[in-house]
């Protein structure tokens, strides 16, 4: 099955904040197959729903922060059942011990029991402070060992930012890496850019992300030079036609 592109619409907040419907027509005008949400400007689910339909967007995630997820975690469930989403993903953590992060390891195994019982699936995104190493192992290594039925949302763009090898990451992860961030690096520093305009191996990434079964490539930028959204209609165009030579 071939891989989709979808749109962090983190990438296109001001956007979102300004006309959340009208963003969504845009992104469907640009020729992405799904969206992964960072927050839901006041719709409603059955609202947010009917409007994917009628753009024909499907979900290919959302975001909801830990905090989210440990307090209103029912609320969460039912909200994202019934806008037919399959991947509630964690997008942060940060913890200054081992001890923290077992804890917090925990928690995340007793979230996702939650979150599969319902019939979706639970993941973690990294950024870089997931790729430093604690006591000789990789934070992010650990997280994913401590729970293993949790999927992992690879971040291409943080794990190179580290110094890390992201092929070799994905690899790794071949099977459970169902959405993976496809991002780029700007030639002049690190700020992430256009997909296509930067420094980043984006067609050896894609190529291994298809062999590890990933489902959603999502894109997503978080630096700009110029619209948000004449960058990510760019990096839709790029992503699409390295897809097509794959």
């Amino acid at each position: 099955m071939k891989a989709k592109i979808a749109l962090q619409l983190w990438s296109v907040k001001e956007a979102c904040e300004d006309d959340f419907f009208g963003t969504l027509e845009k992104v469907a005008e640009m020729g992405y197959d799904g969206v992964e949400f960072a927050g839901y400007y006041g719709k409603s689910a059955s609202e947010i729903k009917a409007k994917l339909a009628e753009l024909g967007l499907e979900v290919a995630g959302s975001h909801i922060s830990k905090e989210e997820l440990q307090a209103n975690l029912d609320n969460v469930i039912l909200f994202e059942r019934e806008l037919g989403n399959k991947y509630i993903i964690c997008p942060y953590a940060d913890f200054d011990s081992k001890e923290g992060w077992l804890e917090f390891s925990v928690e995340l195994s007793n979230i996702g029991k939650a979150i599969r019982q319902s019939g979706m699936a639970f993941g973690y995104h990294n950024h870089a402070h997931e790729l430093e190493k604690l006591d000789g192992k990789i934070i992010l290594d650990n997280l994913l060992e401590n729970v293993p039925e949790m999927v992992a949302e690879l971040d291409t763009y943080w794990i190179e930012y580290a110094g890390v090898g992201v092929i070799p990451f994905i690899e790794k992860y071949r099977n459970r890496v169902p959405l993976i961030h496809i991002k780029d690096k700007a030639k002049t520093n690190k700020e992430s850019t256009i997909i296509g305009e930067g420094i980043l191996d984006v067609p050896g990434y894609v190529k291994t992300a298809l062999n590890a079964g990933t489902e959603w490539l999502i894109i997503e930028q978080e630096a700009f030079v110029e619209d948000p959204l004449t960058s990510v209609a760019k990096g839709y165009t790029y992503l699409a036609n390295v897809l097509e030579e794959k």
